[in-house]
């Protein structure tokens, strides 16, 4: 042994490289791909490690004597055992092959042996490093001394290509690999990710804004980086006041779309409080939540087998604490995520223990047979949250928040919203004995919720409020939204009410009825009634009601093409065949009344499994997630829309029904929750004088309650419409009744400003809407010929109220194929000529030729701040997504950005379409390589860069940028990736040109709320009860340190309305709170299609419309009815990322493209 030793500290002199820390870890990086910018969305980037590289002559600076000798005693017996030397650079050199010698290195894991007493030796070096290869490095956490100096090596040495923001610790990384002797050091460890944890999207694929506050990253020092195309470029990312960052210079450079330099960079801070407007006092429906006064503990939960079902996991875990709570569990009530994290208020008497559970289940089989399974839990602590970090970070003395804190208290928080509505009794899903050990069994409802649904942060039951029925077998359940927010009242619980759609719990034939409008007990199904069964039937569960009590449980796979009457299987090895009829009758005794219907097909589609119809029934508590039709979205906003008054009632009552103060999870946790309705102070931002042209008799107009019409006024740039055509594809209209509706909308539009002629260019022609190619194509020639070859300048299109494809057809021939701006009206508006109506069309006519309605008389006053003192862009850019279930259909992407200055009205916009679910916005910023040129530069930021200047002569030196449809938890993405590619544009326009940039998130899909202090005091509410268009909040609710406020701008209809939340990521252009707010609520009245101002600041409002308006040219079947004063869409140029799998998007016109056609 003594040689042994003696070896070693030889061959520890020869390996002259520097113990841990320095260079503990040597990478090599990998070659960086262009045009893959930091896909931080839909991937994750782990890093491989080299060997470790060992010398024995700076062990002395870390170990002390005791150690450096337990080390080398327990190597020695290591070569004795296992015939294993450790070489200068980390090599094995071993008896056995290095295949087997992993195998029994994964075995010891395996059986808790790799974490050995000794600090460090190569079993733990090994272990540790294979931990950290396997996860992403923003997914590390903390578990030992040794890893907290690995980790910090990595993240200061490795290749910016592979560096990655911090993301939230949600529950995503490995358990450490402690063995319970050592598992009362202090880790930091969360669960291994889950499938769509966290992840539900609303309807049209929009993922609630807030609904990640819990998963958000914190706000510590991540990476934006740019790359000046010219080399001469003076370095782009200048220190601010309002945003922080601080140079790099030791990182390589990176290929386009990768930091060529790193930068800290931090949220924009509140820069102070606005005090323009009249102060006044509102209600949000948050509640102040009281901070806990004890640390909360976190313990990983292994269950092996391992068991998917979060039903099946709760139903162990709840069971376990029920036996094992006064004997083991000291007491504790944990919370369980139903995966593998369980909380505590205060620690288990134990660090490490494992349970074994038995489930016994009483199987549904005609024998009544049960089987029983055994499963293994093991409960281990792995961290510990601080509740005094997260009172500092409240307080506004700590820029990160505690996230595991927040998701622990959110989770506590579901977990008794949860035990609150249980309802046991109703809608069992299946029932199972639990026996663990010698204890006695005891009867528990697997489906822990009972009649309870929850989705995302949000609880459905049918006890809150009755279903109401919508059509085709669908029915709205009512429910509420919850999420623990941290604001500068401290922690506040956000309460919301809520609805969704559910399949209705009927029998399939009724439900089949409902869905086809038809009785199917009379006549055989058609091919396209048999389409749309399966189509509404595939996924839904149903359970069997010909076996009595015995409600076995089914997911529908398909739908048979045959009959019943003709379905036969064989029963035996010998082929024998029998009729489903038979079957039943001679099983069940159950007589099939129907065999000219079809079966369903259930479970595997390999292995035919058939049910009659009539022997199913739908499983209660499915929510619908496909696209629902116009009536059934008409009747769901009837159940949805309420008044500020009933809303602010039902929000008060669920909070007293949850009763926090006495569920035993909010006593033991230390969570108390108020029952009253969060007062916050605002202030009403006074409406912008609006100009209008000169020849009007009211050339000024100051809007009152955010709304004001065009009598007396005249649109201050009206166009020239003298050639148009009109074509009618409603059967129902009249070729006299079309000509009377022209002439009042040319007559209307003449009234507005502009110069329209009242004679079409040649007669108005009807069509048949299957037939509208040929239709547009025979208009379009004979117009041509009629005028000798001048195009037209307006396409009118009356169309059919229910029009299905038809819309989407006429935009996407018109605008990419035919060259032409067209406006759509709907036969109802025909019949009923309103004079409102015709004035809105007015305007959408007026800047779809490339006129102006109207603009701030401040912008030609020159009176906005940091707009009108020097060239400023304003952009608007958005992501619209596919609906549920399309699971290739691309994103589709849309940038729009101000063509006007000082006006800032007109709004120039490209579209692109982009990987399917993709929320990086790919093309802002490209490169390629052309044969001729070289490299070339483009993108939808660099070409709107270019427009600007050729519409006013200079360049922008001010970007202000309006981002929509981000989430909390895409917040650092998007503006690493999307800040970078705003620089590396400017840049490649013309050296150190470096705009400074405002980048802002708009989101709407929010659940705060903000009431009257008096629903009675009529001068703080609007005709609908709603507060003050111009109500702004940004204190109290609002972020504790970050630069953030609320802005309800428009005027309420009907239902309550939902104010803007505007996010001040990046602030380089020094805004104050005034600043920005005062600005972001008169741009509100410059929208361009009505004559009131709009809940979203127009720039986001016209981006959503124009990647809207580009989907209809991949798939004409999403199409909206016509227009009923305003129609859909926006697109100024199309073009095509380069990412495989993505269809390009059909080029527009270029005739199109020169205009404003969007509105």
């Amino acid at each position: 042994m003594i040689a042994v030793i003696k070896s070693s500290v030889v061959l520890g002199v020869f390996a002259k490289a520097p113990f841990l820390p320095s260079n503990l870890l040597q990478q090599s990086p990998p070659s960086p791909k262009p045009n893959h910018l930091h896909h931080l969305s839909s991937q994750s980037h782990s890093y491989t490690l080299p060997d470790y590289t060992f010398n024995y002559l700076s062990m002395s600076n870390v170990y002390t004597l005791k150690d450096r000798l337990l080390f080398f005693i327990l190597l020695a017996l290591l070569v004795l055992k296992k015939g294993v030397l450790v070489c200068p650079r980390g090599c094995s050199i071993s008896s056995e092959p290095r295949t087997k010698h992993k195998a029994r290195e994964r075995q010891r894991e395996r059986e808790g042996e790799a974490n050995a007493k000794f600090p460090l030796g190569w079993q733990k070096v090994s272990l540790l490093r294979r931990k950290l290869t396997s996860m992403p490095i923003r997914q590390m956490k903390d578990n030992s001394e040794q890893l907290l100096v690995i980790k910090n090596h990595l993240q200061n040495t490795m290749n910016p290509i592979q560096r990655t923001p911090k993301t939230a610790q949600n529950g995503k990384g490995p358990p450490a690999g402690h063995e319970p002797h050592n598992t009362k050091q202090s880790h930091n460890h969360t669960s291994p990710p889950t499938k769509n944890k966290g992840r539900r999207r609303g309807r049209g694929g929009r993922k609630s804004d807030q609904g990640d506050v819990c998963m958000r990253p914190s706000s510590r020092h991540c990476t934006v980086a740019q790359k000046p195309v010219n080399p001469g470029s003076a370095d782009i990312l200048a220190a601010t006041s309002n945003g922080s960052i601080q140079n790099d210079h030791n990182l390589s450079g990176m290929e386009m779309g990768f930091p060529t330099s790193s930068k800290s960079l931090n949220f924009a801070s509140r820069p102070g409080f606005g005090q323009v407007g009249t102060k006044c006092i509102v209600k949000a429906n948050h509640f102040f939540a009281e901070l806990p006064d004890k640390d909360l503990n976190q313990y990983d939960v292994t269950i092996t087998p391992e068991v998917t079902s979060r039903t099946m996991n709760r139903a162990i875990m709840a069971e376990l604490v029920k036996l094992y709570k006064e004997s083991e569990l000291g007491m504790r009530l944990p919370a369980y995520d139903g995966r593998k994290s369980l909380y505590t208020a205060g620690e288990f008497p134990f660090s490490w223990k494992e349970f074994s559970v038995k489930l016994v289940d009483e199987d549904d089989g005609i024998n009544g047979s049960k089987r029983e399974r055994e499963y293994k839990v093991v409960v281990k602590f792995v961290a510990r949250a601080n509740m005094h970090h997260l009172g500092q970070f409240l307080a506004g003395k700590r820029a990160d928040a505690p996230q595991e804190a927040l998701q622990i208290l959110d989770i506590v928080l579901r977990e008794l919203s949860t035990k609150r509505y249980k309802s046991e009794s109703v809608c069992v899903k299946h029932r199972m004995i639990l026996a663990i050990d010698n204890f006695s069994s005891v009867d528990l409802t697997l489906l822990i919720l009972g009649r309870y649904c929850p989705i995302g942060r949000s609880f459905f039951s049918p006890d809150i409020r009755a279903p109401q029925r919508l059509g085709d077998g669908l029915e709205s359940w009512c429910g509420f939204y919850q999420s623990i927010r941290p604001t500068q009242m401290g922690l506040s619980l956000n309460i919301d009410m809520a609805s969704a759609a559910f399949i209705e719990p009927l029998p399939v034939i009724e439900f089949v009825a409902q869905l086809l409008g038809k009785d199917l007990l009379s006549r055989p199904l058609s091919d396209s009634d048999r389409v749309k069964i399966k189509k509404a039937l595939r996924g839904v569960k149903v359970e069997v009601t010909h076996r009595g009590n015995v409600r076995r449980k089914y997911r529908v796979s398909g739908l048979t093409s045959q009959p019943t009457r003709e379905l036969v299987f064989p029963v035996d090895d010998k082929s024998t065949m029998k009729s489903i009829v038979e079957y039943f009758q001679e099983m069940y005794g159950f007589t099939i009344q129907h065999t000219h219907l079809p079966c369903l097909q259930v479970g595997n589609q390999r292995k035919a499994n058939y049910l009659p119809m009539e022997a199913c029934k739908i499983v209660e508590g499915q929510r619908y997630t496909k696209r629902l039709n116009e009536r059934q979205i008409t009747a769901l906003l009837k159940v949805t829309c309420q008044r500020p008054r009933d809303r602010e009632h039902d929000i008060l009552q669920t909070v007293q029904h949850n009763a926090y103060d006495q569920d035993p999870y909010a006593k033991e946790f230390g969570v108390k929750i108020s029952e009253k309705l969060a007062s916050v102070e605002a202030r009403i931002l006074p409406a912008p004088w609006l100009k209008y042209h000169e020849t009007g008799k009211e050339k000024d107009c100051l809007p009152q309650v955010g709304q004001w019409n065009m009598m007396n006024k005249k649109m201050i740039n009206g166009m020239t419409v003298s050639r148009w055509a009109c074509i009618n594809f409603s059967r129902s209209v009249q070729d006299s009744v079309a000509r009377g509706f022209c002439n009042e909308l040319a007559q209307m539009c003449q009234v507005s400003g502009m110069e329209f002629n009242p004679e079409p260019v040649i007669p108005i022609y009807s069509a048949r809407p299957e037939l509208v190619e040929k239709a547009l194509k025979h208009v379009y020639n004979a117009s041509m010929n009629k005028t000798k070859g001048k195009e037209l300048e307006l396409l009118l299109a009356i169309l059919p109220d229910n029009n299905g494809s038809l819309y989407g057809d006429l935009k996407r021939i018109c605008e990419t194929d035919l060259g032409l701006i067209s406006q759509c009206c709907l036969t109802k508006h025909v019949f009923k000529i309103s004079k409102q109506y015709l004035a809105n069309v007015a305007l959408k006519i007026n800047v779809k030729t490339g006129g102006r309605n109207t603009v701030l008389l401040d912008a030609i006053s020159c009176r906005i701040p940091l707009v009108s003192d020097i060239p400023t862009i304003i952009f608007g850019a958005d992501v619209t997504h596919p609906e549920n279930g399309e699971d290739s259909s691309p994103s589709i992407a849309a940038v729009v950005a101000s063509q006007d200055w000082p006006e800032v009205t007109k709004y120039a916009g490209l579209v692109c379409a982009q990987a399917h679910r993709q929320e990086l916005i790919q093309d802002l910023y490209k490169t390629w390589q052309d044969p001729v040129r070289g490299t070339v530069s483009g993108g939808m930021i660099r070409d709107l860069l270019v427009s600007f200047r050729k519409a006013t002569g200079q360049k922008p030196l001010r970007i202000i940028f309006y981002r929509d449809g981000v989430s909390e938890g895409q917040f650092y993405q998007v503006l690493l990736y999307e800040l970078d590619a705003i620089r590396k544009a400017c840049a490649s326009l013309e050296p150190n040109y470096q705009p400074p940039v405002t980048f802002i998130v708009v989101q709407k899909r929010h659940h705060t709320r903000l009431f009257a202090n008096s629903h009675r005091d009529r001068s703080s509410t609007d005709k609908s009860g709603n507060i003050l268009p111009g109500t702004v909040v940004d204190s109290k609710i609002c972020h504790p340190t970050e630069f953030d406020f609320y802005l309800c701008s428009h005027a309420g209809i009907q239902g309550t309305s939902r104010p803007a939340h505007y996010h001040v990521l990046w602030d380089e252009n020094n805004f104050t709170a005034d600043g920005i707010q005062s600005l972001t609520n008169n741009l509100c009245y410059t929208y361009a299609r009505c004559t009131r101002s709009v809940s979203v600041v127009p720039p986001a409002y016209y981006a959503h419309l124009a990647a809207f308006r580009a989907r209809f040219y991949m798939e004409p079947e999403m199409q909206e009815n016509g227009s009923n004063g305003c129609s859909n869409g926006q697109a100024k140029g199309t073009r095509a990322v380069g990412e495989s799998g993505v269809r390009p998007l059909p080029a527009l016109k270029e005739n199109v493209k020169r205009v404003m056609f969007y509105c």
